[in-house]
């Protein structure tokens, strides 16, 4: 909650959304773009003017119908001031949609430009962000902001600035047609309504504020529990889940309704207010027309002014609102925009160059937390073209190892090179060129099985792709399928097993063709037959490549020219597997506890069957 209180903002939101809104409303380099604002400006003024005669052409039609009745030659003017008042209103409404069509262009290429590099920094943020972050809120705070922006725009500009520069004209229309009094007395009114509108909105925001968080609140728990569909199933916890959400929409209903309480105490205020000026207003005018002071036409002047005020001041109290609300969910989305990149790269930072592979870790120290070291100065080295394998109990520091060799993190110190380039001081992109990974865990795209094997290489042709899935031994079972390489595979890839994806993630891998290569885990969640299989494209994909393979189970790594045994961030034991088993150390131990596990599982299966077995001893050979 902390967090999410940080990004919304506290107290009255600030303009600074607005500022840093105006580069992308006059963006260089696109005069075409800076011209529609410049005519688009026009066309506001335009419209202003027009709206501001109107009272004027009002007054001057009533005092020549006030003879009763009209001389000819009074009706024949009064005909043309009517006419240059329906000029006036064609004139105000082709303008405003002129306006409109002209500056569309603007407003949404700026919309798409903060939309695309909001979500382009978002993926240059840290790991650590990400797994902070919880991806239904995120996503509801830029969706949030990009609908502010397009908020912003269409209120700001044209609704809160032509409300101002009609004040002014309005006021000096007043001032020169009926008396400076009259024209204190419309301003008055127009300040305290004012006043009132947005001393009442501050208030209300911060029940847009609470409709914000327990908005992206339920957005985050049903994408989560959509997406954990079947550990939901697996626990009957549907009416947990279902509970849960409900909570959270309980709190939105109620900031909902406080909101919705506090507009009508908004509305009431506001038509009162400006009821008692239009009334004060038309008494002094009509005190002064017994008085001979103003005539009946002033009269219309005036109510025609205090009516074209009207419209605009009614609509300011939902112009204000809106604005603010864009200025909080935008404020929300630039705090994300400015949030510091925690791994950055040099200025100028040069590509690496890849000519053999060879990685080296020269005393790295890490920690994800000042006071919880993950990795305490570990040195080790993967010739280029050969395998080096990592293991250990979990928790050792494994795979952080490959997070800091992609360079998610930045360590503490030491330094990791790759052909005598600290990794520091090349450009991330490059470096994650040159390394291609199979993960424990792969997540596919919810696309096609063509499409997640091409994201290996963005632009590969169809035979490309299909030579990858040939080589990663997977092209039989994809053609298999009722629409082959064009099969969904589901979210996170849900409609294949853990062995078909994890030769989805050789063939993209494959495809990337990197020089260096890391396997991590890359079939620890795997049964033994599919271990087997999936092992044995593993082996033709890590030829003549450098290799870092971090693994749990040890029958994979036991042909690596080197196994490094990582104990709570410590190297404890190197060497290759036979040499290791010799010594009868760390390793040894490991190796004997996964074989003895391994010969009391296929026990149990050749038990399971005997049909002539007894079905307890089963059970007594699973506890043995």
């Amino acid at each position: 909650m902390a967090r999410s209180l940080l990004e919304e903002g506290e107290g009255v939101p600030s303009l600074r959304p607005l500022w840093m809104l105006m580069p992308y409303l006059w963006p260089k380099g696109r005069p075409d773009l800076r011209a529609r604002v410049v005519v688009a400006m026009v066309c506001l003024v335009a419209a202003i003017a027009a709206t501001g005669a109107f009272p004027l052409f009002m007054g001057r039609v009533t005092n020549l119908l006030a003879e009763q009745p009209p001389a000819t030659i009074a009706l024949g003017i009064a005909f043309g001031w009517i006419g240059a008042y329906v000029v006036a209103r064609i004139l105000m409404q082709a303008m405003a949609q002129l306006r409109d069509g002209i500056f569309a262009k603007v407003q949404y290429h700026a919309l798409r430009e903060v939309g695309v590099k909001t979500f382009a920094h978002l993926h240059s943020l840290s790991l650590r962000f990400h797994l902070e972050r919880k991806t239904g809120g995120l996503s509801r705070v830029i969706e949030r902001g990009t609908k502010g922006i397009d908020t912003l725009l269409s209120f700001a500009i044209f609704s809160i600035f032509p409300t101002l520069f009609l004040l002014i004209v309005f006021s000096v229309e007043m001032f020169l047609t009926l008396s400076f009094s009259i024209m204190v007395v419309t301003l008055a009114m127009v300040g305290l309504y004012v006043w009132f509108t947005f001393a009442i909105t501050r208030w209300r925001i911060q029940f847009r504020r609470d409709m914000n968080l327990s908005d992206q609140d339920a957005n985050t728990k049903a994408v989560d529990s959509l997406l954990n569909y079947e550990t939901v199933k697996y626990f009957n916890a549907e009416k947990h889940e279902t509970v849960r959400f409900d909570r959270s929409m309980e709190k939105y209903a109620n900031a909902s309704i406080q909101s919705q309480t506090s507009l009508s105490i908004l509305n009431t205020g506001q038509a009162a207010i400006i009821a008692v000026g239009m009334g004060l207003v038309m008494v002094l005018v009509a005190m002064g027309i017994q008085k001979g002071h103003y005539t009946v036409g002033d009269f219309a002047t005036a109510n025609a002014i205090l009516l074209q005020l009207y419209v605009p001041l009614n609509l300011l109290g939902t112009v204000y609102r809106e604005i603010t609300q864009a200025l909080v969910d935008m404020d929300s989305m630039f705090r994300l925009l400015n949030r510091p990149q925690e791994v950055t790269d040099q200025p100028g930072a040069p590509a690496l160059a890849v000519s053999g592979g060879e990685i080296r870790f020269e005393n790295v120290v890490f920690s994800y937390e000042p006071s919880r070291t993950i990795l305490k100065g570990i040195s080790f080295t993967v010739p280029a073209g050969k395998t080096v394998a990592i293991v250990g109990p979990s928790g050792a520091g494994k795979s952080t190892i490959s997070r800091i060799l992609y360079r998610f993190y930045d360590i503490s110190s030491g330094r990791v090179v790759i052909d005598g380039q600290d990794i520091r001081e090349v450009a991330q992109a490059s470096l994650r060129a040159s390394i291609g990974i199979v993960p424990q865990d792969t997540v596919l795209f919810n696309d096609t099985v063509r499409y997640n094997i091409g994201y290996g290489r963005i632009g590969a042709s169809d035979d490309e792709i299909e030579e990858a899935a040939r080589l990663a031994q997977i092209d039989k079972f994809i053609r298999d399928l009722p629409n082959g390489y064009q099969a969904q595979v589901g979210e996170r890839g849900l409609k294949l097993s853990g062995g078909e994806k994890q030769r989805v993630a050789i063939a993209r891998t494959i495809l990337k063709n990197p020089p260096i290569l890391l396997l991590d885990e890359a079939t620890s969640a795997l049964d033994t037959h599919t271990e087997r299989e999936i092992q044995s494209a593993l082996n033709e994909v890590s030829k003549n490549r450098t290799t870092l393979v971090i693994a749990h189970r040890l029958s994979t790594v036991v042909d690596a020219d080197e196994i490094l045994v990582l104990e709570k961030g410590e190297i404890v034991e190197r060497g290759r597997h036979d040499d290791l088993i010799a010594k009868k150390g760390a390793y040894a131990a490991m190796w004997d506890k996964q074989r003895a596990a391994q010969e009391a599982r296929e026990k149990i299966k050749e038990i399971e069957a005997d049909p002539d077995v007894n079905p307890a001893a089963a059970h007594v050979a699973e506890v043995s």
